[in-house]
């Protein structure tokens, strides 16, 4: 069937229309526009209107030059924003029993993942005949850093248009049911609390560093603050891009047998390095352009990242293997469990236990949120575990991918 609009330029022009509708609506009062949002994520909207423009011809995510543009350009300069802004200092004062938790929950999603990956294979071997675990191996990018990450993942392991489709929904649908879970424990943190044996004084200490160390308000930007934005962003993927062209063939002559491990794939080094450089710069005086806007940029970026990656999708096919399902459900089971028995072992209030669950599985939108759950003055902190989780996403993403591409073969 021919497909209705092919100007890339029409095309770019609705996928920014569909974001500006996503984000006015998201903010609109209304009790049908908040219970909406609260059943369907902002984020899913992004990928969803643009496979379903997809999917009846109206425009063509094959044909389509967005994402490639997207995903060289765009992608690695959301990762440089969203690590540049992290804080280890900050992260230092949260205490151990915060990043004991939050990286349980890390270990629980590469651990998960082949596992999971092993009993569906087991029970049904032609759901997971081909390559069905590339798409499920961008999961946990997503589950341990964000969709950036995911993002980035899809660009190293390569998964079909259609298997990405369905790694999406069996993400989303099943990242939403444990959010819902950790909701449902805020009202009743103080009995969980006392089961998991906890000292909230912890909490209490973290709430009074939070109110006293209030974040500086945003001044009005000049056209210099933002081309100084700008130009890190693209700079650093610049340089990145660079020293890729110098690898990439280096190791295609001297070690052929790495491309089994994608390391002979160019965005592999480009996402690897620019996150490696975000962390480098998060530790001079560069890391300060997050007052200038960094991460609403690379936010922006994101967005578009994500509409583009959804006008490849086809909607139809996304639910045609439920039993993927299956393998979330199982996955999401062993990081929960990761999370609650570190919890349990090192008396972390459950304060910490939803966070720092949704600063792996959520991101910053989702663990923000959890953390205002609790008081509003800790919803910063949320924000600070999810940037930890973009800085190793990427990379402890691959590491599962690599072990799942292990357990399919």
């Amino acid at each position: 069937m021919q497909t209705l609009i092919t100007n890339d330029a029409i095309v770019f022009g609705l996928l920014i229309g569909i974001i500006a509708f996503t984000f006015y609506t998201s903010s609109i009062q209304s009790s049908f526009w908040q219970k909406f949002y609260q059943i369907i994520p902002s984020i899913l909207v992004c990928y969803f209107l643009p496979g379903l423009l997809n999917s009846f011809h109206i425009i063509s995510g094959e044909e389509s030059k967005l994402y490639a543009v997207a995903s060289k350009f765009l992608l690695p300069a959301c990762l440089v924003y969203f690590t540049i802004s992290i804080d280890f200092q900050a992260l230092k004062k949260l205490g151990p029993k915060a990043l004991i938790v939050f990286l349980a929950g890390s270990l629980g999603v590469m651990v998960g993942g082949p596992v999971s990956l092993w009993v569906v294979k087991t029970i049904w071997p032609e759901v997971l005949a081909g390559e069905v675990w590339r798409g499920l191996a961008t999961i946990a990018g997503s589950w341990i850093g964000g969709s950036a990450n995911q993002t980035a993942l899809k660009e190293v392991f390569q998964p079909s248009p259609e298997v990405f489709s369905q790694a999406i929904a069996v993400d989303v649908i099943t990242a939403e049911l444990w959010l819902a879970v950790l909701l449902f424990g805020v009202a009743r943190s103080a009995k969980l609390d006392k089961w998991l044996g906890a000292d909230t004084s912890a909490v209490e200490e973290v709430k009074q560093k939070m109110e006293a160390e209030a974040a500086h308000q945003q001044s009005s930007l000049s056209v210099k603050d933002l081309m100084l934005v700008l130009f890190v962003g693209f700079g650093t993927t610049a340089l990145a891009h660079a020293c890729a062209d110098i690898i990439v063939p280096f190791i295609e002559t001297h070690y052929p047998d790495l491309k089994k491990f994608s390391l002979t794939s160019s965005s592999f080094w480009v996402i690897s390095l620019v996150t490696l450089f975000g962390l480098a710069l998060s530790q001079t005086k560069a890391r300060q352009i997050e007052r200038m806007g960094a991460s609403q940029f690379g936010s922006l970026f994101l967005y578009i990242l994500i509409a583009t990656i959804g006008m490849q999708m086809n909607v139809i096919s996304a639910l045609d293997k439920p039993q993927l399902f299956l393998i979330g459900l199982i996955w999401m089971s062993f990081h929960a469990g990761f999370t609650l028995l570190a919890a349990y072992l090192v008396k972390a209030p459950f304060f910490f236990t939803a966070v720092g669950s949704q600063a792996n599985v959520g991101g910053a939108a989702s663990a923000s949120v959890v953390a205002a759950a609790f008081h509003p003055s800790l919803a910063s902190v949320g924000v600070l575990l999810a940037i930890l989780g973009y800085a190793l996403g990427t990379y402890c993403g691959y590491l599962t991918g690599l072990m799942m591409q292990w357990v399919n073969n």
